[in-house]
């Protein structure tokens, strides 16, 4: 697929879910829902897991050393996790997220304008839309936002069935959204060594499993604040290249 598909097939689902929501209206069980979830939670723990198994290349080895690269993960990780906790990432997206809502609430906002606050916020704030737009800029294929397109489409139906057409409109803000962070993916491809953009694949990779984790209900890790750690994984790659 061209780069982008992802994106463009990500708001295509959503579209389709939210007329099925103003169909289905309510006659959509909260347990199918749920079991959705699990489904796709069980099924991002797969693509995790592959992410990181590509990513922890013989390129990569070869520019960094065959016993650097899950140190460069984990290095990456660990240190991503304490300046994304430092700043306190995740609870700052979820005031974001609240603090939205919230006005929308207070100001008496349209129902419209409530379906499509929620709904952006919800297709936007998380790992999988953030990584995966980069690993499609980058082309590494779309497989994470089309697994997000899933989820999408049907968080779409249940959000639609309360809040209206307005989720509807989500489409436009997600699609700049995403088409944003897929041109700085190609853009980062123009410098990026392979080994770089294994890196960054294997530690979005971990990411996602602990996104995974969380779409099950095992445990609620904090994902946001490990965002850092995609920027950083490169950058790991490139001082110990210049430094073996």
């Amino acid at each position: 697929m061209f780069i982008g598909a992802g994106s463009v097939i990500n708001v295509g689902f959503v579209l389709v879910g939210s007329l099925l929501g103003l169909g289905l209206g309510s006659r959509f069980p909260e347990r199918t829902r749920e079991l959705s979830t699990q489904v796709l939670g069980l099924f991002t723990l797969v693509l995790g897991a592959q992410a990181v198994a590509s990513g922890l290349s013989v390129t990569l080895s070869a520019e960094v050393g065959p016993h650097a690269p899950l140190l460069i993960v984990l290095g990456a990780l660990l240190i991503g996790g304490i300046l994304g906790a430092g700043v306190r990432i995740e609870h700052r997206l979820d005031r974001a997220a609240e603090w939205a809502r919230a006005r929308f609430v207070k100001d008496g906002g349209s129902r419209f304008a409530e379906g499509a606050i929620t709904a952006t916020l919800v297709y936007c704030v998380g790992p999988m839309a953030v990584l995966g737009s980069l690993r499609d800029g980058l082309g590494l294929g779309s497989d994470m936002l089309l697994v997000k397109s899933v989820m999408d489409g049907f968080a779409s139906i249940a959000f639609a069935a309360g809040l209206g057409i307005g989720v509807a409109a989500s489409v436009v803000p997600l699609a700049l959204y995403q088409g944003t962070l897929t041109v700085l993916g190609v853009v980062a491809g123009d410098f990026l060594t392979v080994g770089q953009v294994d890196a960054l694949g294997a530690t979005g990779g971990v990411i996602l499993l602990g996104l995974g984790f969380r779409l099950i209900g095992i445990k609620r890790i904090a994902v946001g604040d490990l965002l850092p750690a995609l920027f950083l994984a490169p950058l790991f790659v490139w001082l110990v290249a210049v430094f073996r």
